[in-house]
């Protein structure tokens, strides 16, 4: 995992909760929290991080997931302004991930593994989302949906139609998007 994903979750806890907090998530993970943007890290310093908040936040994994996804979208937008600029909704913005978003992370962090989306627009308007990882943080990329949302002034409904976690072969979710004004 690459550190900026550690530099992330640090800023939105710390943002939420406080240095105090974050500290105490990193002495309960056992981690000493020296993540550098362009570093590699083991994937179970991200798990033990999402452990420890789950306890200290009384929330489930998934929830610590989709809470930090929420967040961080924020932090990214002010970071990475040109994507989101180059789109005025969540869908747009979301399509993009396999095409502009992903293939520039790679390219601002070498080595980066980053999930696979495959889309399928549906009749009714709304898009299957298919995700493919072999880190299954599903509850993140819905935080980080739903965080665009959030950006985009939409509400994004999000139905998760099949999942790693119960044995699939991939993670499969139904989105559908509305203007909060609505």
């Amino acid at each position: 995992m690459k550190g900026l994903v550690f530099n992330l979750l640090e800023t939105v806890v710390t943002g939420a909760h406080g240095e105090d907090t974050w500290d105490a998530l990193l002495d309960a993970a056992q981690l000493d929290g020296a993540y550098t943007s362009l570093g590699s890290y083991p994937d179970e310093q991200i798990s033990a991080l999402v452990l420890a908040a789950s306890q200290a936040l009384k929330l489930s994994p998934n929830e610590v997931l989709r809470w930090f996804g929420r967040e961080a979208m924020a932090v990214m937008v002010e970071r990475y302004p040109t994507f989101f600029l180059a789109h005025q909704s969540t869908r747009p913005f979301v399509l993009s991930l396999n095409s502009i978003i992903h293939p520039e992370v790679r390219k601002i962090y070498p080595g980066a593994d980053v999930p696979v989306f495959d889309f399928d627009d549906q009749p009714d308007g709304s898009l299957l989302m298919g995700y493919h990882s072999a880190r299954k943080l599903c509850a993140l990329a819905q935080g980080f949906v739903e965080g665009a949302g959030r950006h985009y002034g939409e509400t994004v409904r999000f139905e998760h139609l099949c999942c790693m976690h119960n044995g699939d072969p991939t993670c499969q979710f139904r989105l559908g998007f509305t203007d909060v004004a609505q």
